[in-house]
């Protein structure tokens, strides 16, 4: 916008000076852009034509446009002493305000102007650009339209409502006012088509809508040189990783780099790079993109993009409190950064430091008011501590004539982001259909957490079991504890203690068996799909019987959106005493299974999962039988704070009752979050 303002009076004093041959070289190099070369020569005119009006406000505009306004404005001030209401002067003051980013200094004199000038151009525009800067663009494009009236087609008032025509559209975008500012921005194409900056705005604009194929057509439609080519194709590899075409957006990514290295402009090289290594991210080609990085930060370890890129890589690789340093060396470079400060926000969050992430999100929303993405974020990391309701409710049934109804209601209530607290109402009536056995037991229990630093977490519950079968009734103390923590990178150990109720069928209810469990898990990930999880579990029953279970799993991610992960699975459990005649206790029991987990979206709205296993089960010497199961979930999110979950399963593991069991089970899960904020003050609301 400056140089767009600093051309506009450039021909009333030609007008001005006519006769005055000998300034007709200082014209140029305003007219040209050359404000130091003009700043010099004005300045030297002057010292033998000190008087000279015209050769001052040249001097004065040289001198303002050449980056010093406080200067420019100084001088036009001392020039309306001399020559009170000059009207030329008074335009080159106001503009010189404009030039110091002064809008709101500005505005009024401009206001003013228009009024007792009506017919002036060059203040009606000065009026506009105004407007335009403070962000006031409906304004703005009254009175560029007012100046377009008293001069068709001046290229400088229709640069001027380009430049508004973009900024309003931008504007409206960010209050997803989409079809608006799409409208604005096909306007800009009736006074230049097929502009450049307009074609960028409209993709960005699609790609908020995430309509990808129009994004792609705009940015395709920007491909008319070997620049514009370059900075299309990165913008069409970025639409497609956000349609989850990672593959896609790496090679398109590939190619732009090809193209910029032949080109071999600095600055769209290093665009081209930042696409290509971003892509390999995408693509978890983590090792390749690590070596680029690294050599490229051997002879600018500083450079903002490259730790952008570093600390990315540390968000993907699970090395958050890396990506935090790296964020942290970016904003010293650039406290503004965009990228600085929402990256370091997310990389606070992924650390397990959410009032630091918050604070980190609030100061983006101050550099950049409204962002969307950053407004989602604080609205996630909210959800987590919004107090909530969650009910389950089910029917099973199985091979055995057991049918259960059962029913588990929770509240949750986070005090801070540190602690949360709960409660829990369970119920569960079970019947055998044939002996007519009959056995309710009802469950409450409050709970605790507590997370004392990033990544651990101490949990504790407390409750009783109140047990009735056919008319004989006891009451069960509950109780389970836990530590959870994170040591090392992508690697979780849990030890957990719980107190629970034998309450499978009635027959079991009616044993009043207790059972403590001590457990140790213990998941690792990697960074190239593969995990291992595995359980090691030791029970002791309060009727003298014990059990000790290892489970283990080796999985792999083959796809992430939608989620694919396959693996093996293999389970030994024992008992030391063998009570067939009242539950499954083998002294041996061994299993081993393939399966498979897919999950996605069918929309924002409706997600779903869909996950099976089968395999081989022995029971001590017995001969193997197969083993199969299958569950099945619909997810549905009707509001920001209300979903639900339809679900089935079916097993015919070995199980509470015997070998050759088989199980079917089906329910529903709602989740409700009751309010908008939680009940405590963060570093930041919405």
């Amino acid at each position: 916008m400056k140089r767009l303002i600093s051309l506009l009076p450039i021909a009333l004093f030609t007008a001005l000076s006519f006769g005055q041959e000998n300034m007709a070289a200082g014209f140029r190099m305003l007219e040209s852009g050359d404000f130091a070369a003009a700043e010099t020569f004005f300045e030297s005119y002057l010292k033998s034509n000190p008087s000279n009006k015209t050769a001052q406000l040249c001097y004065g505009r040289a001198v303002g446009l050449n980056g010093r306004p406080e200067v420019a404005t100084n001088k036009f001030q001392n020039l309306l002493k001399q020559y009170p209401g000059d009207l030329e002067i008074t335009l080159n003051y106001n503009e010189s305000l404009l030039w110091d980013k002064k809008f709101d200094q500005a505005k009024p004199l401009y206001a003013k102007l228009v009024q007792t000038a009506p017919e002036s151009f060059g203040a009606l525009l000065g009026y506009a650009n105004t407007l335009s800067n403070l962000k006031e663009y409906n304004e703005a494009l009254t009175w560029v339209e007012k100046a377009l009236a008293l001069d068709p087609g001046n290229p400088n008032a229709e640069l001027s409502k380009k430049y508004i025509l973009l900024g309003y559209a931008n504007t409206l975008a960010t209050s997803d006012q989409f079809e608006a500012a799409e409208g604005y921005l096909q306007h800009i194409f009736t006074i230049y088509p097929e502009d450049r900056e307009a074609l960028l705005s409209l993709a960005n604009l699609y790609l908020q809508q995430k309509d990808f194929t129009a994004a792609r057509d705009a940015f395709q439609k920007m491909a008319t040189s070997p620049q514009d080519s370059i900075t299309a194709l990165n913008g069409i590899a970025l639409a497609a990783h956000l349609d989850e075409k990672d593959k896609e957006a790496l090679e398109t990514a590939a190619l732009s780099l090809n193209k910029a290295q032949i080109l071999n402009e600095f600055e769209l090289l290093e665009r081209a790079q930042n696409r290509y290594i971003q892509a390999l991210i995408w693509n978890r080609k983590y090792v390749q993109a690590g070596k680029i990085i690294d050599s490229l930060a051997v002879a600018e370890p500083q450079r903002e993009w490259i730790l952008a890129l570093r600390a990315t890589l540390g968000l993907y690789t699970g090395s958050p409190k890396e990506s935090v340093r790296n964020y942290n060396q970016l904003l010293a470079l650039d406290s503004t950064s965009f990228d600085g400060n929402l990256g370091k926000a997310n990389a606070l969050f992924a650390a397990g430091r959410p009032e630091e992430a918050l604070e980190a999100a609030r100061k983006t929303l101050n550099f950049y008011p409204n962002q969307k993405d950053a407004l989602q974020l604080i609205e996630k990391i909210n959800r987590n501590y919004i107090p909530q309701l969650s009910q389950q409710g089910g029917y099973s049934f199985d091979n055995g004539n057991n049918v259960a109804v059962f029913s588990n209601t929770t509240v949750s209530l986070a005090t801070s982001t540190k602690f949360q607290t709960s409660l829990t109402y369970g119920y569960r009536t079970t019947e055998n259909t044939v002996s007519g056995e009959v056995a309710e037991s009802h469950n409450l229990i409050a709970g605790a957490a507590y997370t004392p630093f990033p990544k651990a977490t101490f949990s504790a519950q407390v409750g009783a079991n109140a047990a009735d079968f056919m008319g004989e009734n006891y009451v069960q103390p509950l109780f389970n504890a836990a530590f959870q923590w994170e040591p090392l990178k992508l690697q979780n150990i849990r030890l957990g203690y719980q107190r629970e109720m034998e309450n499978f069928n009635a027959a079991l209810i009616a044993r009043e068996i207790v059972k403590n469990h001590y457990q140790l898990t213990y998941n690792l990930g990697t960074n190239f799909g593969l995990g291992w999880y595995t359980q090691l579990m030791h029970t002791e029953q309060s009727d003298a019987n014990s059990r000790d279970l290892l489970f283990t799993s080796l999985y792999y991610s083959l796809l992430r959106k939608p989620a694919l992960k396959v693996g093996v699975n293999y389970q030994l459990m024992g008992f030391t005493e063998q009570v067939p005649e009242l539950y499954f206790s083998p002294s041996r029991y061994q299993a081993i299974e393939l399966f498979a987990d897919f999950r996605g979206q069918f929309s924002e709205e409706t997600g779903f999962v869909l996950s099976s296993a089968f395999g081989q089960q022995q029971v001590e010497e017995d001969p193997t039988s197969g083993l199969f199961r299958i569950e099945a979930g619909l997810t549905h999110q009707f509001s920001k704070r209300f979903g639900a979950n339809l679900y089935g399963k079916y097993s015919n593991v070995a199980s509470a009752t015997a070998a050759g069991f088989e199980a079917t089970e089906i329910g529903v899960r709602v989740n409700w979050l009751m309010g908008n904020q939680p009940i405590f003050k963060t570093s930041v609301s919405q």
